[in-house]
């Protein structure tokens, strides 16, 4: 496994990241625990979860993991906050008194004394970013955080973030989650320009469009029954699934067969190859799953293959709709 730099923090991660949205929802326990070892022993060290994923059982999975494997020590463990947890008022968002909660909620989910990377999950509109950047701060100096990321800010949200934190004197976020695939890339445009800029880690999510290019669904094809897109009725998930994105993958079919690899390697392979991509993060549903994107780790996109697949879907731009709906000025509510 061959590491690489996570920002400016200097510490090194896998050229991937272990995303458990699945764990303790379409995927079981067992599943789960079984995915983090074998993730484990290839050598990934960073794994990323958040509260109200399975309304947090996946937390609670990737702790009994850790806690069964003793492998806690290894890990880069990666969270987030925001989203409700609860009926009440305050019980979403990123205020202090929701921020604070909820950290101390996720550690003893997890049965860890720190976090190492806590992250917003969305922007919150409404609250000032110095609020919640205090909140942060005073989470990272009692030793309950390590560092602080972003993910789904707009470029500007993140700038106004570092910019208050150098004026206020308070730890700063390090690293930044965004939607990035072959079928929408759009935060090539200024985005990743900004986290180069100022030396953040990018981890993009999605990169494999919500399986969308993963050679699962074609025109022809009914689309799978329990699979991401088969309910049509989700008019999010239809502008995210397009006989569009299918036309992608009929381009990718005979690239891929040149490089023997699947699809979905070739398009994994292809976000981890892209400039100012830290780690992309995988979102496995089954360990065959997990064992095909670990894969993409030894496919290599030569530059001839890269002009290829740029005309497929041209630099900074999009056939499905991931990066407007991530940073919809409502997006926080979602």
């Amino acid at each position: 496994m061959k590491y690489v730099e996570f920002g400016r923090t200097g510490i090194n991660i896998s050229p991937l990241v272990l995303g458990t949205m699945m764990f303790g929802g379409r995927a079981s326990k067992e599943d789960s625990f079984e995915m983090i070892d074998y993730a484990l022993d290839c050598g990934i060290n960073i794994i990323d979860t958040a509260n109200v994923y399975a309304s947090s059982k996946s937390e609670t999975i990737v702790g009994e993991a850790l806690n069964r494997n003793r492998k806690r020590n290894d890990v880069i463990l990666a969270t987030k906050v925001n989203g409700s947890m609860g009926e009440g008022p305050n019980d979403s968002g990123n205020s202090r008194h929701h921020i604070i909660q909820q950290c101390e909620a996720s550690l003893n989910r997890m049965q860890v004394d720190h976090i190492d990377l806590y992250q917003f999950h969305r922007p919150s509109k409404h609250i000032a970013i110095d609020e919640s950047l205090r909140a942060m701060d005073d989470l990272v100096r009692s030793g309950k955080v390590r560092y602080i990321g972003t993910s789904n800010f707009g470029s500007w949200q993140v700038v106004e973030a570092l910019w208050a934190s150098k004026e206020l004197g308070l730890n700063r976020f390090v690293s930044d989650q965004s939607p990035y695939n072959m079928a929408d890339r759009r935060i090539e445009r200024e985005h990743i320009p900004m986290c180069q800029t100022y030396g953040l880690a990018q981890i993009p999510w999605s990169p494999l469009a919500g399986g969308g290019l993963t050679g699962k669904y074609s025109k022809s094809k009914i689309r799978p029954k329990g699979s991401r897109y088969a309910d049509e009725t989700d008019p999010k998930k239809q502008l995210r699934m397009s006989n569009t994105v299918v036309d992608i993958v009929d381009a990718l079919i005979p690239i891929a067969k040149s490089k023997g690899c699947t699809i979905s390697q070739l398009s994994l392979a292809w976000v981890m190859s892209r400039p100012g991509v830290t780690a992309p993060l995988t979102g496995p549903r089954t360990l065959d799953q997990l064992k095909d994107n670990l894969g993409a780790i030894n496919i290599t996109i030569e530059p001839e293959v890269d002009e290829t697949l740029n005309k497929i879907v041209p630099p900074g731009e999009h056939v499905a709709e991931y990066y407007e709906a991530s940073f919809a000025p409502n997006a926080h509510h979602w």
